[in-house]
C-alpha cells in the first residue's frame, strides 16, 4: 500500500518535469510527511495538454454526500480496480500520476512499535505514482473538488522483505499510455514494480506522527538500525 509519502521538487521544476501546465493554486512545498486527506499534487491529461494541478488523496466516489460517508479509499488494488464500483470509471477515464521524492512503509519489532522505513528511486530521480482521480461535489459543497487514489500492486520480491503491497511506480517512458495520451493498453502496466528502482533504508520513529515534519524525517538511521539495503 501507501500511506504517506514525501515530495520537495518545486514546482516549476515538477511542470518541466512532466511537461505540465501548473495550476495557481498548489499545496506548500516541500512537504515530507503527505498524510490520507491532504492536498496533493497531481498530473492529468487534456485536451489542453498535460495539467499539473490539486488533488484531495482520499478518492470520493460520487454517491458519497459527505467526505465521510464511506470509507477513506486512498489505494486502489491493481487487480481489482476495473471491477470496483467506485474506481471502474476512473480506471478507464480518468488516470493520472501523483508526484513523489518518497514513501514510507512499516514492519513490526518483537514488541509490536511500528519501524518506520523509506523507499526512493535508485538513481535519485523523482516518483511517479499511478493514480486515478474523480470529481466529487457532496450535500453542502459550494464547489467540485478533484480526489485521488493511488494504484497499488502486489509487492515485488524485494518489497515483499518489507510490505505486501506496493505502489505502482511508472517510469517516463510509461507516462504518455498510462494518462490516456497514447491511446489503449494502460491495464498492462499494472504489474508489480521491477527490481532494482527503488531503494530502501529505516529513519526515526519521529515520522510516526503525522504531525511530524522536516527533512529529518527521510535522513537514514544508521546507529542501532537494520543496514541500508538496495532493492536488486
Amino acid at each position: 500500500m501507501c500511506g504517506r509519502f514525501a515530495l520537495t521538487l518545486p514546482t516549476d521544476a515538477m511542470a518541466h518535469l512532466f511537461k505540465a501546465q501548473a495550476a495557481n493554486l498548489l499545496p506548500n512545498l516541500p512537504n515530507y510527511n503527505i498524510c490520507p486527506t491532504a492536498v496533493v499534487h497531481a498530473i492529468k491529461s487534456g485536451p489542453l495538454g498535460r495539467q499539473l494541478v490539486s488533488m484531495r488523496w482520499g478518492f470520493l466516489p460520487h454517491w458519497y454526500q459527505t467526505e465521510t460517508a464511506g470509507p477513506l479509499l486512498i489505494n486502489a488494488r491493481a487487480e481489482t480496480i476495473a471491477e470496483k464500483p467506485a474506481f471502474a470509471d476512473a480506471c478507464r477515464e480518468r488516470r493520472a500520476l501523483i508526484p513523489a521524492d518518497g514513501f514510507y512503509e512499516w514492519t513490526k519489532d518483537s514488541h509490536g512499535a511500528r519501524l518506520p522505513w523509506y523507499f526512493q528511486r535508485s538513481d535519485g530521480a523523482p516518483i511517479a505514482f499511478a493514480a486515478i482521480w474523480q470529481s466529487w461535489q457532496g450535500t453542502g459543497v459550494n464547489l467540485p473538488m478533484e480526489t485521488c487514489a493511488i494504484v497499488t500492486t502486489a509487492a515485488n520480491t524485494s518489497v515483499g522483505a518489507i510490505h505486501h503491497r506496493m505502489p505502482l511506480v511508472l517510469d517516463p517512458d510509461d507516462w504518455p499510455l498510462w494518462l490516456g495520451e497514447a491511446g489503449y493498453g494502460a491495464a498492462k502496466l499494472m504489474q508489480p514494480g521491477r527490481e532494482g528502482v527503488l531503494e530502501f533504508f529505516r529513519v526515526d520513529l519521529e515520522v510516526n506522527s503525522n504531525r511530524a515534519s522536516g527533512p529529518q524525517l527521510i535522513t537514514p538511521l544508521e546507529d542501532g538500525a537494520p543496514p541500508r539495503g538496495r532493492l536488486i
